[in-house]
C-alpha cells in the first residue's frame, strides 16, 4: 500500500533534497508549489520517479483555506513544511513581507492538518538557526556561547520595526516557530510536531539550474566570496558560524518522521563551526585552477573572531542517529557542482 507524505517547497534547494530522500525511501509525495511551472519543473527534475509525485498548486499560502483541497487528496502520514520567503532586497512593510507569510502560512497549514487530515501522525517544520542565535552576542572571549535547543533569539517585534530586512527575516523564523509550538499547546491536535533549525546550508543542488545566479542564498555566498573573488581579497566574514550539508539535513527530515523519540522535539541541525578560511583552504588545496580566484588569507588559521559562538549538536546526533559529513566533503562536492554549472553556462554564452 502506498505511503503518502505532503511536502511544501519541494522545488527549492532544501525541499528538493527532502523530496529525493523521501522518494528513495519509497514514499509517494504530494508537492505543494505556488505555480504550475514550478510543479512541472519538479516533475522534470525527478522524471525517473515522477509516478511517485503529484503536484498541488497553492498560490497564496496566507489564505485560510489554502491547503484544504491538497491535504484531502491522500491519507498522508506526515507533512513536511519547508516553504519560505526571503529577499534581502525587498522593500515595503517588513511585517507583511516577512512575518505574515511565515507565521500565517505555518498556522494555516497546521490548522488544515488538524481539521482535514486525520491520518497525519507528525508535522516536520523547517525553520532556521536564526530563531536560536542572538546576533547581538556573537563573540565572548571569556565565555563563548554554545547554543542548544533551549535557546531563542531575543529579537522583538519592536526590533523589526526599527531594523533591517535581515532582522525581519530572523524574526519571521522565530515567531513562526513559536507560533507553531503555541498552536500545539492550545489546540492539542492529533498529530505531533518536530521543528528543525539549520544554519548555513551548503551542498550540491538536487534541482536543476542553468545559471550561477540561481544558486540558493548560502551557496551563493560561497560562490561570491570563495570562487569569484581574488587571491588577495580580505577573508570574508558573516555572523553565521555553523553549517550543515543539505543532504544531511534531508536525512534528518526523514528521521524526524520515523523515529518515535523525535515527537514534539526541537532540533538544531548543525554539523560544526566553520570559517571561510577553512573553506578557502580546502578549495585552494584541491582546485589549483581556483587559486587566483580564492582568497589566500592566513592558511590553517580560523578567520572567525576569538570567542565566536558555536552550537551543541548532541541532541540531533543521539536521538536521530545522524553522523554529519565533514566540511571537506561538503565543500568539494559543492565546488564540483558549481564549477560544472559555470562550465555549462560559459558554453552557452
Amino acid at each position: 500500500m502506498p505511503r503518502y507524505v505532503f511536502l511544501t517547497g519541494g522545488n527549492g534547494f532544501i525541499g528538493s533534497h527532502i523530496l529525493a530522500e523521501l522518494l528513495n525511501n519509497d514514499f509517494y509525495v504530494s508537492c505543494a508549489v505556488r505555480t504550475q511551472a514550478k510543479g512541472d519543473k519538479i516533475l522534470e527534475d525527478f522524471a525517473a520517479q515522477k509516478s511517485q509525485i503529484d503536484i498541488s498548486v497553492i498560490p497564496d499560502i496566507i489564505s485560510p483555506d489554502a491547503y484544504n483541497a491538497a491535504l484531502k487528496r491522500h491519507p498522508f502520514e506526515a507533512v513536511f513544511h519547508t516553504a519560505s520567503q526571503f529577499s534581502s532586497n525587498a522593500e515595503g512593510d517588513k511585517y507583511q513581507l516577512y512575518l505574515k507569510p511565515a507565521i500565517e502560512g505555518t498556522l494555516n497549514l497546521l490548522r488544515t492538518v488538524k481539521d482535514h487530515a486525520p491520518s497525519v501522525r507528525r508535522v516536520i517544520w523547517t525553520g532556521s538557526c536564526a530563531s536560536v542565535i542572538d546576533y547581538g552576542d556573537l563573540v565572548s572571549v571569556d565565555h563563548p556561547r554554545v547554543y542548544d535547543e533551549k535557546d531563542w533569539n531575543p529579537i522583538t517585534l519592536e526590533d523589526v520595526k526599527q531594523g533591517s530586512p535581515s532582522q525581519a527575516y530572523i524574526a519571521s523564523k522565530k515567531f513562526a516557530e513559536q507560533g507553531a509550538w503555541a498552536f500545539m499547546e492550545q489546540e492539542k491536535p492529533h498529530f505531533e510536531l518536530v521543528t528543525l533549525c539549520p544554519p548555513a546550508t551548503f551542498g550540491p543542488l538536487r534541482h536543476s539550474i542553468s545559471r550561477i545566479e540561481d544558486l540558493n542564498e548560502s551557496n551563493d555566498r560561497l560562490w561570491k566570496y570563495c570562487f569569484d573573488s581574488t587571491e588577495d581579497a580580505p577573508m570574508p566574514y558573516i555572523p553565521v558560524h555553523t553549517y550543515v550539508d543539505v543532504r544531511d539535513l534531508a536525512k534528518v527530515q526523514v528521521q524526524s518522521m520515523i523515529v518515535p523519540e523525535a515527537a514534539n522535539q526541537r532540533f538544531i541541525v548543525c554539523a560544526r563551526q566553520f570559517s571561510y578560511q577553512d573553506i578557502c583552504d580546502i578549495l585552494r588545496s584541491h582546485f589549483p585552477e581556483l587559486r587566483k580566484r580564492t582568497p589566500l588569507g592566513r592558511p590553517s588559521i580560523s578567520s572567525l573572531p576569538q570567542g565566536a559562538y558555536s552550537v551543541d549538536n548532541t541532541k540531533v546526533r543521539e536521538i536521530l542517529g545522524i553522523e554529519f559529513r565533514s566540511l571537506e566533503e561538503t565543500v568539494l562536492d559543492t565546488a564540483r557542482y558549481m564549477l560544472h554549472v559555470e562550465q555549462d553556462e560559459n558554453r552557452t554564452v
